[in-house]
């Protein structure tokens, strides 16, 4: 049986990666920081006797990881595959957001996913086989205000990523990024209008999620996608999933730099009819 380390799976895409794993055949240790929490994923657990074991791991700490991935080491002796998911975010605007706030995302999504990586390598490399697969989003290409913490923490993480693919290549150990768009997770729905601030990206923004989530996508596609990556023997580094994630990165790889800070730089108005004509999404009445 394959073994499957999978972080963040208290809730959202974690959690229906681990589901996906299990039932596909896997070993799956469920990483998370608060497994009190887990009660959707304990009660499926034991409805359908799946094979997961759930594990205490905080990606914030040194110590916490160094633990955890003992006690999957004593019990597995080896990992197929590492799927980095756990993740945080906090918006607004960079003059707004505290530095508190900008630590503490680039902790979690940056050096959390680090942490584990450097904790899976050397047996990896001594099995010459496995997969690390890190849950990155279309911000990891796109840069947004209100999401300059967000964004910043997921450019990181995928050019960590494109250089790893590099290192371990020659080991057959294949490294991929997976990018939703927008999902309907409870991070997502946290991504809301907001009144009060100096900066109308802030409350626009939030629109945009808002209007996108009335037609939610499911967790489960994106689980799915992992899934399928792990399973395959594709080395493309990078796989965009959900209905938006394709459109989003090629729309901004359409715009020069230029053409980008302006479109996000203009009045609401103007704002809203160019998301209208380019999506097809009115978010004035949200706003």
């Amino acid at each position: 049986m394959k073994t499957a380390i999978i972080t963040g799976t208290s809730k959202g895409i974690g959690m229906e990666t681990a589901l996906a794993f299990a039932r596909a055949g896997y070993k799956v240790f469920a990483a998370m920081r608060n497994p009190d929490g887990a009660t959707a994923l304990k009660e499926i657990i034991q409805k359908e006797s799946l094979p997961i074991v759930i594990i205490q791991m905080d990606v914030d700490s040194d110590e916490s990881v160094r633990q955890s991935f003992n006690v999957i080491y004593q019990e597995s002796g080896t990992v197929d595959v590492l799927v980095n998911n756990a993740g945080t975010e906090r918006h607004g605007s960079i003059e707004e957001l505290g530095l508190a706030d900008f630590r503490a995302v680039m902790e979690t999504n940056y050096f959390g996913v680090l942490r584990c990586i450097k904790a899976v390598i050397p047996q990896m490399r001594t099995s010459q086989s496995g997969c690390i697969i890190n849950i990155s989003s279309v911000a990891g290409q796109i840069a947004n205000s209100p999401l300059s913490a967000y964004s910043a923490s997921k450019f990181a993480l995928e050019s960590m990523s494109e250089a790893l693919a590099q290192e371990l290549k020659p080991f057959n150990i294949r490294v991929m990024i997976v990018q939703p768009g927008i999902i309907n997770t409870e991070m997502a729905h946290k991504v809301k209008a907001e009144k009060g601030s100096s900066y109308p990206q802030v409350n626009r923004f939030g629109s945009l999620f808002e209007a996108s989530l009335k037609n939610p996508v499911p967790p489960s596609l994106v689980a799915e996608k992992i899934l399928e990556i792990a399973n395959g023997q594709s080395w493309q580094l990078r796989h965009p999933v959900g209905p938006d994630a394709s459109p989003f990165l090629g729309w901004r790889a359409s715009l020069t730099d230029e053409q980008w800070i302006d479109f996000n730089a203009v009045d609401d108005e103007d704002w809203f009819n160019s998301v209208q004509n380019t999506f097809g999404l009115d978010v004035r009445q949200i706003s």
